[in-house]
């Protein structure tokens, strides 16, 4: 795979007969009062030669924070709009969201003022439906939600 690549892990857990997906919405001013179409599965880029698994755990925890552990499922790569490749693991774990914390970036804001303010990377997370989710997720990976959905129906 060429160009820009992101390794991600989608968490799921079971609610009743209903699987819930954590999703993570994007911090800055920019994305403040954005909501369908923005979010998701927490993920970052990762040099060439380096190991996209290993890449996808270490930007769980510095998007999150939150521990998590299990029988992780490689799923279909997916290429976004922008062209950027999401390599992606499932894993089912209900992480306590109370410890969510995400690393920060910084930026000038408001543009052109001078002012270099400091924003978290993932301002919150959250438990959504399968049917939620694909509405809340950048449409670049909703292919990862239904793959997951096919994968559960089938194991019944």
């Amino acid at each position: 795979m060429s160009g820009r690549q992101s390794a991600g892990i989608l968490a799921y857990r079971f609610r009743g007969n209903e699987v819930e997906v954590l999703l993570g919405h994007p911090g800055g001013p920019f994305w403040k009062n954005k909501d369908i179409g923005v979010w998701s599965i927490p993920k970052g880029e990762f040099e060439p030669g380096e190991d996209p698994f290993t890449a996808a755990q270490r930007e769980w925890k510095e998007e999150t924070n939150l521990p998590l552990s299990g029988n992780f499922i490689p799923l279909t790569p997916v290429r976004q709009k922008s062209g950027k490749t999401v390599l992606a693991w499932a894993v089912e774990s209900d992480p306590d969201l109370s410890t969510f914390c995400s690393n920060t970036f910084e930026t000038e804001w408001p543009p052109k003022s001078g002012n270099i303010q400091s924003f978290p990377e993932v301002d919150r997370v959250g438990w959504f439906t399968l049917d939620v989710a694909k509405e809340k997720i950048t449409p670049g990976q909703v292919p990862l939600l239904e793959e997951l959905e096919m994968r559960l129906q089938a194991n019944g």
